[in-house]
């Protein structure tokens, strides 16, 4: 972050805001008001659940909705990015509760889907990772196929995992 306040850097654009200094602000903001004492990571993770909840309520009713949010006016704007800031902060203090760097997680998580989602192979799909095959299990879970040979998986098992379950 450049240090600036307010959100704003000096040629009017939105100033960039790093996630070390919302856990900072974040720590603070719990100790001022000592809420430190309530924020288990079990606790954090429900007020985080429903926050979900509430962002999803946007969306709900909705149908399928455009980048860009076309046709939504600037008051249901306004009150989307409030509660995706709701879920970003419960994530980030939940993370520092729980002794996690989380952007260090995020950049090992997308090198993991790097490895799981090959360009080359899923570039335009949706399938799901189970979908492609791995020459080396990098998640330590098991799901490599061992053998060092890429291959496809049946059809049967492809429908079974196939859906938004990408990237994560």
């Amino acid at each position: 972050m450049n240090g600036v306040e307010g959100g704003e850097a000096e040629n009017g654009e939105a100033a960039a805001v790093g996630l070390e200094e919302l856990r900072k602000r974040m720590a603070d903001f719990a100790r001022e008001r000592d809420w430190e004492q309530f924020h288990s990571p079990r606790n954090l993770l429900l007020a985080l659940v429903g926050e979900v909840g509430e962002l999803s309520e946007i969306f709900q009713w909705k149908g399928e909705v455009p980048k860009g949010l076309p046709g939504w006016d600037e008051a249901e704007k306004v009150h989307l990015g409030e509660e995706l800031a709701d879920v970003l902060l419960y994530l980030i203090r939940l993370s520092d509760m729980c002794g996690v760097d989380l952007g260090r997680a995020a950049l090992r998580k997308l090198e993991i889907n790097a490895l799981k989602y090959p360009a080359g192979q899923c570039k335009g799909s949706s399938k799901k990772h189970t979908y492609y095959s791995s020459n080396s299990d990098v998640s330590g879970n098991g799901s490599g196929n061992g053998n060092g040979t890429n291959h496809l998986t049946s059809n049967k098992e492809h429908n079974n995992n196939n859906n938004s379950n990408n990237g994560v």
